[in-house]
């Protein structure tokens, strides 16, 4: 095994150098750093990581507070992708990364008091926005650099990066209105989440705008899994004077959905209209092709562990709230209502 003593005596440095300029320190010079650096991967000496931390007192590791245990998470395509953006961003910065889980408020709180006080992470990103969430005070009482994907509930003055849900739920709606649907159905996700909230007034502003009354009986939630798309539609199509445009706020939601009306004999988009959000990969492939709000989940979670990580390394100092543009990719699965009904 490689030792510090042998990179210095290479690098015709002291050994104190080389500490140094693994811990980056400023009193170094950037031409030092290089030559160290490059003495460093030519010898293959790796610095270890723990006793690194003990000295700069960080690890280098960022936190991921998920909203549901693991298993659950990883079903809905949105967290790996956004998993796959805060994996570059942290990679760039020679960061890892820690997902916290659990299958109740309780053990997700401990999970993060075990990370966060136990000193194995520098900072905590949390994938969702709940309103009265045990786990956001929480994380605010400790004092560690975070930020969240998707909007703070109002009165919260975080760190965050998120889409404009309300603008991107009203354009969807509107599109459709203007394509001559006046009974527009929506299967939202749970409404203790800002993002379904937000997608929720979308809808009624455009409803609003074009005077159209708010029908509650074609209005469901459920959580953002397949299942609840599948029982959001039967119930819809179930109504007295179903919809012919069904707005999901999640395309496995709509792939519920989608096999919902198969099943009953309804025919997409002939007989019912169906938009999404999220356009993940597999929705082009679904029959018919899924028009659907791209939201770029990669790059909402790359912006959120960059913020982390600027805010760890002192790099910004004030509130960041970055807003990620929504673009609707139209695909198969809507038709315009020639009967305006």
């Amino acid at each position: 095994m490689v030792t510090i003593k042998e990179v210095a005596e290479k690098a015709g440095v002291s050994p104190s150098t080389v500490s140094r300029v693994i811990s980056d320190s400023p009193r170094i010079s950037e031409e030092t750093k290089a030559k160290v650096r490059k003495v460093m991967q030519e010898l293959g000496y790796h610095p270890n990581a723990i006793a690194r931390s003990l000295v700069c007192r960080t690890t280098n590791t960022i936190g991921i507070v998920m909203p549901r245990a693991a298993e659950d998470v990883f079903l809905n395509p949105f967290f790996p992708e956004a998993l796959r953006g805060i994996a570059k961003s942290t990679h760039e910065e020679g960061y890892c990364i820690l997902i916290t889980t659990g299958n109740t408020d309780e053990e997700q709180l401990e999970s993060l008091n075990a990370v966060v006080n136990g000193g194995r992470v520098d900072g905590i990103i949390l994938m969702y926005s709940k309103i009265d969430d045990p786990i956001l005070k929480a994380v605010k009482k400790m004092e560690i650099p975070f930020a969240m994907i998707g909007r703070p509930p109002k009165g919260e003055n975080c760190d965050f990066v998120d889409n404009d849900n309300i603008d991107a739920a009203f354009n969807v709606t509107e599109h459709l209105i203007k394509m001559g649907h006046r009974r527009i159905g929506l299967i939202n996700g749970s409404l203790n989440l800002v993002v379904s909230l937000d997608r929720f007034e979308g809808y009624k502003m455009a409803l609003n705008k074009h005077n159209i009354e708010l029908d509650e009986s074609i209005i469901v939630s459920s959580e953002f899994v397949q299942e609840g798309g599948y029982e959001g539609m039967k119930k819809i199509l179930q109504s007295p004077n179903p919809p012919t445009a069904i707005i999901t706020t999640d395309d496995l939601m709509a792939f519920g959905a989608i096999k919902a009306a198969r099943e009953m004999g309804v025919k997409i988009p002939k007989d019912v209209s169906i938009m999404s959000f999220n356009n993940i990969p597999l929705s082009e492939f679904a029959t018919p092709a899924l028009t659907s709000v791209e939201i770029n989940a990669y790059t909402l979670g790359y912006e959120a562990a960059k913020i982390v990580i600027d805010k760890v390394k002192g790099r910004c100092k004030q509130k960041i709230k970055k807003v990620l543009k929504t673009q609707i990719i139209y695909r198969d699965s809507i038709a315009e209502n020639i009967n305006n009904k």
